[in-house]
C-alpha cells in the first residue's frame, strides 16, 4: 500500500511537470541541431557566441509602441507584375511571422541614385551601393508610425568596393534594412523560379527584421536567424525560428503563440511550402501533446 502511494505521488508530480511545460520548452523538441559547418559556410571561419535569453533581455533593441507598430516594405526600382505579387506575399508572411500589421509603400525609383553610388560588373550587372540606398532612400521614406522598414530592390547590392555583393544590409538601431531580389531569382524572375525566390525573400526579410528586434545570429539550432554566406546555405536554413529565438521575439512582441502558428500554417498551405508547413505542424502538435 505504501509503495502504491509513492508511485501515485511520483506519477502526479510527473504529470504536473508536463502540464506546466512552457510553449518554448514544448517546441524545443522540434529544434534541429546544427551540424559542423562546411568550408565556405558562415560558421566555418567565424566563432559566434550564443546569445542567451538573458543576454537578449539586457541588450538595446527596438520595440513596437502604440504610435510605432507597423512594419513597412519599400520597393525600390522597376518591378514586374510577378515581383509585385512576390512583395505582397512577403508582406503577408511578415504579418503572420511577427504578428504586426505590415504595409507596402509606393515604389521608389532608383534612377536618381548617383553614378558614384553604383557600379557595373563584368557580366553587365548593375549594382547599387547598399549603404547609400539604406540612408538616402529607405530611412528618408520611413513613416513615423513604423517600428521597422525593409527596402526591397530589384537590382543587386554591394556594401563596400571590396565586396562582391550582399543579400541584406541594415541599421538595426534605426529599424531599417534593405535586401535585393536579384540573386534570389538568378537575375530574372519568372514562373519557374518564383517559388524558390519567394522562399529566399521571406527568409532574408524575416532574418534582417529579427536583427532589428535585437536577435543576434543563432548558434542554438537550425534557424532563420543563422548566418549565411551563400544561397545554398540560405536554402538549407529553415524559415522557422528555433525555440530560443522565438522566446526572445515573443518577450518583445507578446503575441498569441498558437494564433501565430495557425496563421503561418495557413500561409505555407496556400503557398505550397510543404517543408515549412511540416515544421509548423510539428510545433502545433507539440502543444497538444503531453
Amino acid at each position: 500500500m505504501f509503495l502504491r502511494l509513492i508511485f501515485l505521488l511520483v506519477l502526479l508530480c510527473s504529470c504536473s511537470k508536463k502540464e506546466t511545460l512552457s510553449y518554448f520548452e514544448k517546441i524545443s523538441l522540434n529544434d534541429v541541431r546544427l551540424e559542423t559547418p562546411k568550408y565556405g559556410e558562415w560558421r566555418y571561419n567565424r566563432t559566434e557566441k550564443l546569445q542567451t535569453f538573458t543576454d537578449f533581455q539586457k541588450s538595446k533593441k527596438i520595440a513596437p509602441t502604440e504610435k510605432r507598430k507597423f512594419i513597412y516594405l519599400l520597393p525600390i526600382g522597376n518591378f514586374s507584375n510577378l515581383h509585385n505579387i512576390q512583395i505582397e506575399k512577403t508582406k503577408e508572411y511578415l504579418e503572420a511571422f511577427y504578428q504586426l500589421p505590415t504595409k507596402v509603400l509606393p515604389v521608389v525609383s532608383d534612377n536618381k541614385i548617383p553614378k558614384s553610388k553604383t557600379r557595373i560588373l563584368d557580366d553587365n550587372n548593375k549594382q547599387l551601393n547598399a549603404d547609400y540606398v539604406l540612408k538616402e532612400i529607405v530611412l528618408k521614406n520611413k513613416p513615423k508610425d513604423a517600428v521597422a522598414i525593409m527596402g526591397i530592390t530589384e537590382k543587386d547590392l554591394f556594401p563596400r568596393p571590396e565586396w562582391n555583393y550582399v543579400f541584406g544590409f541594415a541599421s538595426y538601431e534605426d529599424g531599417a534594412g534593405v535586401t535585393s531580389v536579384y540573386r534570389f531569382q538568378n537575375g530574372n524572375l519568372n514562373q519557374n523560379n518564383f517559388q524558390k525566390s519567394l522562399e529566399r525573400l521571406i527568409k532574408i526579410s524575416s532574418h534582417e527584421i529579427g536583427h532589428m528586434f535585437g536577435i543576434q545570429h543563432c548558434v542554438n539550432a537550425v534557424c532563420v536567424m543563422n548566418g549565411t554566406n551563400h544561397l545554398t546555405e540560405t536554402d538549407e536554413h529553415f524559415a522557422r525560428m528555433c525555440s530560443l529565438c522565438q522566446q526572445k521575439i515573443h518577450s518583445t512582441l507578446k503575441y498569441n503563440n498558437l494564433n501565430r502558428l495557425k496563421q503561418l500554417q495557413e500561409y505555407f498551405k496556400e503557398n505550397r511550402m510543404n517543408f515549412e508547413l511540416s515544421l509548423v505542424n510539428k510545433d502545433i502538435d507539440a502543444l497538444s501533446s503531453n
